[in-house]
């Protein structure tokens, strides 16, 4: 009798053995984990962590999430698909030395790929002096959002130093509550090689002693809100292509304010002050806004008056 089970039971051995061996050894997981002492060849697993985020971006499926265990440096990575890292309550760091930390390249998007969305939350870059730009976002980029929140960008100077680089043709940016310091060159740029429908739109953004704080280009659209634009080396603020509006926003202490060269700028409720020159070129001024002890320069165009002023109070 037990030699007569013996047969069944090898045969579903082998049978479930065969069926292993073809299922994918690599598929991909809707989230997965980095983690200081991971090993980017764990499946990143909550229980068996990658080391880096391009260990972890190569097991985690388009619109899946990268999470952090514990503390770490998770390295430079290229995105090419939908996703999110967020490393909320965990210091999470990419330091980089001569590279990009964060590159989101939205022409290497799969067609299926129909969200062309990625967040990134909650890490720290650090450009180790030669690190070349924080993030930098590129391609076409139809249809495509990029959300960065909660980050701090620090110590890139490397060649064209930037902290946040977008240079679609097409897409929208969102920034929030991040920090951008110590840049050789641009806090964030928005300039696309050509003009398209990029829109930007920064609120709670601190930018101090990089060269130009925000600099928009090529027909771009963008809104700055509640944000703090201090100690640049040549302004807070740059404008040769496109609209920028800002609101709310001190721009202090850099050697121009608000420099424009092209397309229009429109303020709101915002304090210019101690700045070598407060605006060169041409801004349009809500009654709204203060500026004082500013290098004289540009000029100025009121909207409304002041006694019946058009702006917010």
């Amino acid at each position: 009798m037990r030699n007569s089970f013996a047969v069944p039971f090898a045969l579903a051995g082998a049978i479930l053995a065969l069926s292993l061996a073809a299922s994918p050894a690599s598929a991909q997981a809707s989230r997965t984990w980095v983690s200081g002492v991971g090993d980017d060849a764990n499946p990143c697993s909550r229980t068996a962590p990658c080391k880096t985020f391009a260990g972890a971006i190569s097991k985690t499926a388009v619109n899946g999430e990268i999470n952090c265990i514990d503390p770490g440096g998770f390295g430079a990575v290229t995105i090419t698909k939908s996703i999110t890292i967020d490393c909320h309550e965990i210091f999470s760091s990419v330091l980089v030395a001569g590279t990009n930390a964060i590159n989101i390249a939205f022409d290497s998007f799969a067609a299926t790929d129909v969200r062309r969305t990625v967040n990134i939350r909650n890490i720290n870059f650090q450009g180790f002096d030669s690190g070349i730009i924080g993030i930098r976002i590129f391609g076409v980029g139809t249809g495509s959002f990029v959300n960065i929140e909660d980050c701090l960008i620090n110590g890139f100077f490397g060649s064209t130093a930037t902290g946040i680089a977008d240079q679609r043709t097409n897409g929208k940016l969102t920034v929030l509550n991040t920090t951008v310091r110590n840049m050789g060159v641009n806090g964030i740029s928005v300039s696309p090689a050509s003009a398209g429908l990029l829109e930007a739109s920064l609120s709670n953004v601190k930018i101090t002693n990089v060269g130009i704080g925000v600099a928009i280009a090529n027909g771009v659209a963008a809104h700055v809100s509640n944000s703090l634009l201090s100690y640049n080396a040549t302004a807070g603020v740059s404008v040769t292509g496109g609209g920028l509006n800002i609101d709310g926003t001190t721009i202090a202490f850099n050697a121009i304010g608000i420099k424009q060269t092209g397309g229009g700028v429109n303020l709101s409720n915002n304090d210019l002050s101690f700045n070598g020159v407060g605006v060169s070129g041409t801004v349009a001024s809500y009654t709204n806004n203060r500026f004082s002890n500013n290098g004289t320069g540009g000029t100025i165009t009121p909207i409304g008056s002041t006694s019946n002023p058009t702006g917010l109070q």
